[in-house]
């Protein structure tokens, strides 16, 4: 698994490397489960099919903490969690919701207004940053808990970078991120970003929407106490990796159309490194 996740070129991969085994282990079959499930609606054509393989999904979450996991990514997390002391607090709900949110592109690529974005991400991001807080250590384990708002405003980010990256990506498979309002606020056509026409127009909208990520980084920072930073290090690696991206982003003056915009792996690492090594 953790050989997916490096193949991949996942910005999580260089997160994983500093953490102790048992953590590591656990957040890596975690990530391999968000895998499967957003493969299960990316690397499908038919709909109807994407559907069958979620629904599959959610019977085997119920039945792997249930004690009766069949896939071998249910047989590694729900071990990895109990050997964490983590049941009862990362509970089958978690990724039912996760998977709740990728079933979402399979019904609609389009989003009226930023409280329907923010739902989006909330369940695709905001609730995987949750369970990987709990992965990674923090002393409050509730809801409530500060750690906890801080790991789900930072998962929310993380995604708003992802979008903003993905702009031209998403575009040619029909789904537009950006909500209707914004884009109706800046003058900007759905036609335009299927078509990857640029504009200052477009480039005033990324502008926005890159200051609401900004946003939600300096937030999510405020709130993570200082108790629980050392436990909480592979996020924060991650926000330093996905922050630096969006700056990159902005670099390219939102350039994002007709082209990917990344880190190299050594940067990536680099930036890691030095949250480990700095704090």
């Amino acid at each position: 698994m953790q050989e997916k996740a490096a193949q991949s070129g996942s910005s999580f991969y260089y997160a994983f490397l500093f953490l102790p085994k048992p953590k590591r282990k656990a957040i890596t079959a975690f990530y391999a489960f968000c895998r499967e499930v957003d493969d299960a609606v990316d690397e499908t054509t038919d709909a109807v099919i994407a559907a069958t393989k979620l629904a599959w999904w959610r019977k085997e979450v119920m039945d792997a903490f249930a004690g009766q996991a069949h896939h071998p990514v249910m047989l590694a997390l729900v071990p990895d969690l109990a050997a964490l002391g983590l049941r009862g607090i990362v509970r089958a709900e978690h990724l039912l919701q996760i998977i709740e949110g990728c079933e979402m592109d399979l019904t609609q690529t389009r989003y009226l207004d930023q409280p329907n974005l923010e739902r989006y991400c909330h369940l695709v991001a905001g609730v995987v940053g949750e369970v990987a807080a709990h992965i990674f250590g923090q002393i409050d384990a509730s809801p409530s808990s500060p750690t906890t708002a801080y790991a789900h405003k930072l998962g929310q980010a993380l995604q708003l970078t992802n979008i903003l990256r993905d702009v031209g990506e998403d575009a040619r498979k029909g789904r537009i991120y950006l909500p209707v309002s914004e884009l109706q606020k800046f003058d900007v056509k759905a036609h335009e970003i299927l078509n990857a026409i640029h504009s200052d127009r477009l480039i005033a909208l990324m502008q926005d929407q890159a200051a609401k990520a900004h946003q939600l980084y300096d937030a999510a920072l405020a709130l993570l106490p200082a108790i629980d930073r050392r436990a909480q290090k592979p996020g924060l690696m991650m926000a330093a990796i996905y922050r630096d991206l969006l700056r990159e982003i902005e670099r390219s003056n939102f350039k994002v159309l007709d082209q990917r915009i990344s880190l190299t792996p050594l940067r990536k690492f680099w930036l890691a490194w030095k949250v480990q090594a700095f704090g």
